[in-house]
């Protein structure tokens, strides 16, 4: 694991300044997270990877140390992607990078694929959780809707407890998959991030975002440097069955990460093994 100095900045964009933070050196890797998490679910990964690539990770805005101008405005995919396009711009402005997302971020990786091909070498997208590509959409998008009414009614934890639901269970492992080890104890940094940024996540983020319809013939277009990331041991949840519906909608490839559907987090060695070598 590399011992990179981590270079802080910020970068005012319409609406919001972006606070964002990179080591390492090398070809750059933009990280973009999911949830209310922030740059704090990427720092075993970047770690991990900074002896090989320019690692440059953020909070999006509204989400940890990244304020927005108007707190409270409901968040737009097309807004966030411009966002990373701004970052690509300003960190790597002669070379495209490689782009690497996951969850919520993952849809924002894959419309700025979409919007921006030509600033992107290849795109990962773990488990973008898109309802319009559910089987039965109307059910998993009124289920999302709902996590983000009950988040305003009653609160972040029923929020969180409607999600689950919602998400689904995943199937059992069989033999030694999945054999990554322990998974690593949430830092207290992630901790302090995601509690401060949840209601904004649930309430203003999570429906806008898996509401979200992609512009699949832009992507089918770009398909070459799409790789839909699934988790082992998601099997069975409600983003790994989106994610390869995505896959196999835009024909990308589709390929199994270590860990769930935050496995950055619970295996992030295994995690940057994994997408390092996917990038290769």
């Amino acid at each position: 694991m590399s011992t990179s100095p981590v270079r802080e900045g910020t970068l005012p964009v319409p609406g919001a300044t972006l606070r964002y933070e990179i080591r390492g050196n090398g070809p750059l890797l933009l990280l973009i997270p999911g949830g209310a998490g922030g740059s704090a679910a990427f720092e075993g990964v970047a770690a991990a990877l900074a002896d090989r690539f320019t690692v440059a990770s953020y909070d999006p805005r509204g989400i940890g140390a990244s304020p927005l101008d108007v707190p409270g405005a409901e968040q737009q995919v097309a807004v966030h992607a411009a966002d990373a396009h701004c970052l690509l711009e300003l960190l790597s402005p002669a070379q495209p990078g490689f782009v690497c997302g996951t969850s919520s971020g993952g849809i924002v990786a894959a419309e700025l694929l979409a919007r921006h091909p030509e600033r992107v070498r290849l795109v990962v997208a773990h488990e973008p959780p898109l309802g319009r590509l559910a089987a039965d959409p109307e059910t998993v998008l009124a289920g999302f809707a709902e996590v983000g009414d009950i988040a305003v009614r009653e609160g972040v934890g029923p929020g969180y407890a409607r999600l689950g639901a919602v998400v689904g269970e995943a199937e059992p492992l069989e033999g030694d998959e999945g054999d990554e080890g322990e998974p690593e104890a949430m830092s207290a940094r992630l901790r302090a991030v995601a509690e401060a940024s949840s209601a904004q996540f649930l309430q203003h983020v999570l429906k806008p975002f898996t509401h979200h319809a992609p512009d699949l013939a832009l992507l089918k277009a770009a398909a070459d440097r799409l790789v839909v990331g699934v988790g082992r041991s998601s099997r069975g949840q409600l983003p790994h069955t989106l994610g390869a519906a995505l896959a196999e909608s835009v024909g990308a490839e589709c390929r199994i990460f270590p860990g769930g559907h935050v496995g950055c987090v619970e295996y992030p060695g295994a995690f940057a093994r994994e997408l390092a070598a996917t990038l290769r």
